[in-house]
């Protein structure tokens, strides 16, 4: 009773002291409702990530294998967990009230979609469908290279060191967490954290390997990584100083707004803040950690890189330029399309330039071509910012991205079954049709993928996409750039291919070339579904290239 009096007064005197009521209007809106069904992709890897962990304390080492089981299960059930998100509207969490330029939406789930923190929308679930997905293969894929790999008691302080076990598996589950928050986040916060979170365990793999190489490799990454995020950083407090906010919508709504002595800084910080993003796609002149990175990393470390990492970087910058810096369309369109011509360019130029035998040349050929191939995914995103109203060509990115990740991986795929020592150039898949049929042609299949090229359907579909995008922004001189780029990239995959049914080297035993060891499981299952998924896709490609034909926000 005293307490209800003294409120009713107000900041009254009583006696020799002042009361002020603290309460406030609506108490309740300090009170966060969690979706946990939305935010269950993430939240599943990150546990899995945890579980790991701790389960590799109390683990034998002679039951250490059970690790990577453990976190294909964590990722298997984590991909399971989009499946209630795709039916009905999209869903956000984490939500601020009377946040401005945060208005109402009525096809989310969830207060002020501006003023949100997570959203699970179409774009969200097509990129943690990848980042999930390649994290998956990835792992597959690790399973021998960890197994093989991985120190034993018996090893000597002379013997070269192995993957620890359980600091891999939880890693690679961290960075896939980050990877998938991405692209649900809708502040510059939130993504800066996930970015950061699916960067750092990354640092951690490529030097894992502890070896000179490897450690090279992984302080170039890390450098070049750190360096790109202090500019985003930088840009990012530009953007917020302009805005008054840092939720994307709000962001756009506040730059439309913004006096006219704000916009060289908030121009500034965007182009500031999409530096970050640019890194982690590895888009030009943000690409020169890829060659030697790739090359020092473990192969499915390069092979994660190349997709999930790429994803992640790509989801991050689509959001930022199509959502937070909306007003600035064209400024941005311009400068993403520059940006894109120059980055397959690049790619293309120094995919030619590799020595079929010299050591490395294999991984160093996939990463150069996967500069090349971030140019096409760059694509998209420029013609988003010329796109008539009521279109989006981001659709072509994620139906790319897709496309890209599955073959990609698999190409890494076969990299990792053939080389049986480190540094495998491509004179050393010299004759593999000869020795392993089934190998050699799905190698052959994805890098007819990666070409575009028949009987690799979906490859050639998901350019005319791409294409067709360019040249309905109106932005033509690019599709021309990305045509050229696209017969210059035939030469070096057909030559590679050529490599496959090629005669064996003079002097090589053909009879002992024939015999080799068995593949490992993990490495037949991965093989497999790569190549599956591939040849479903050539078949029926409307099961990704839907996603090219409708809205993702």
């Amino acid at each position: 009773m005293l307490g209800d009096r003294l409120a009713a007064l107000g900041p009254h005197s009583t006696g020799q002291h002042t009361v002020t009521s603290l309460a406030v209007a609506n108490p309740g809106s300090l009170i966060q409702s969690v979706d946990w069904v939305a935010i269950a992709p993430p939240l599943i890897a990150a546990v899995a990530a945890l579980a790991v962990l701790v389960t590799d304390l109390f683990l034998p080492e002679r039951h250490k294998k059970w690790l990577g089981r453990l976190t294909a299960a964590g990722l298997a059930l984590a991909l399971i967990s989009l499946l209630p998100l795709t039916g009905g509207s999209p869903r956000a969490t984490f939500c601020a009230q009377n946040v401005a330029g945060g208005t109402d939406t009525p096809g989310i789930s969830g207060s002020a979609a501006g003023g949100c923190s997570y959203v699970a929308d179409h774009f969200a679930l097509v990129f943690q469908l990848l980042a999930l997905g390649g994290a998956l293969i990835a792992a597959l894929l690790s399973a021998h290279t960890v197994d093989d790999a991985a120190p034993t008691s018996g090893s000597t302080s002379g013997s070269t060191p192995g993957l620890p076990r359980g600091e891999y598996w939880f890693l690679l589950l961290s960075s896939a967490t980050g990877a998938a928050l991405l692209p649900a986040s809708r502040d510059l916060a939130t993504m800066v954290i996930a970015l950061e979170v699916a960067s750092l365990p990354a640092f951690a793999l490529v030097a894992l390997r502890r070896d000179g190489r490897g450690a090279e490799a992984a302080l170039k990454f890390f450098v070049s990584s750190v360096t790109a995020t202090a500019v985003m950083l930088l840009g990012i407090a530009f953007v917020y100083a302009a805005s008054g906010s840092l939720y994307l919508g709000a962001i756009a709504q506040g730059l439309e707004h913004a006096p006219g002595q704000l916009k060289p800084l908030a121009e500034a910080g965007a182009v500031l803040t999409l530096v970050g993003f640019a890194f982690k796609v590895a888009a030009v002149p943000f690409h020169f950690w890829v060659p030697d990175t790739y090359t020092g990393a473990p192969l499915p470390v390069a092979g994660y890189l190349s997709v999930v990492g790429k994803g992640a970087g790509l989801s991050g910058l689509a959001l930022a330029t199509t959502v937070a810096f909306r007003p600035y369309a064209h400024t941005w369109g311009l400068v993403l399309a520059v940006l894109a011509a120059v980055t397959m360019t690049v790619g293309n130029v120094g995919a030619l330039r590799q020595r079929f035998d010299t050591r490395y040349s294999a991984v160093r050929l996939l990463a150069w071509s996967s500069v090349g191939q971030a140019g096409y995914l760059l694509v998209p995103l420029a013609a988003a910012g010329y796109a008539p109203t009521g279109t989006d060509p981001l659709g072509a990115t994620a139906a790319y991205a897709l496309i890209y990740g599955v073959v990609n991986l698999g190409a890494f795929g076969v990299v990792a079954a053939v080389g049986r020592r480190a540094g495998t150039s491509v004179d050393d898949f010299r004759g593999l049709f000869a020795r392993r049929r089934w190998t050699a042609l799905a190698l052959a299949f994805f890098l007819l993928c990666l070409a575009g090229l028949p009987p690799g359907v979906i490859g050639l579909f998901g350019k005319v996409v791409v294409f067709r995008a360019a040249v309905d922004a109106g932005l033509g001189w690019l599709a021309v750039v990305m045509a050229v780029n696209v017969v210059v990239a035939l030469y070096y995959y057909l030559l590679w291919t050529a490599r496959l049914f090629a005669p064996s080297a003079d002097g090589e035993p053909v009879g002992e070339a024939a015999v080799e060891r068995r593949l490992p499981v993990s490495l037949t299952a991965t093989l497999g579904l790569t190549a599956s998924a591939a040849v479903v896709l050539s078949v029926a490609p409307q099961l990704v290239l839907q996603v090219a034909g409708g809205s993702l926000f």
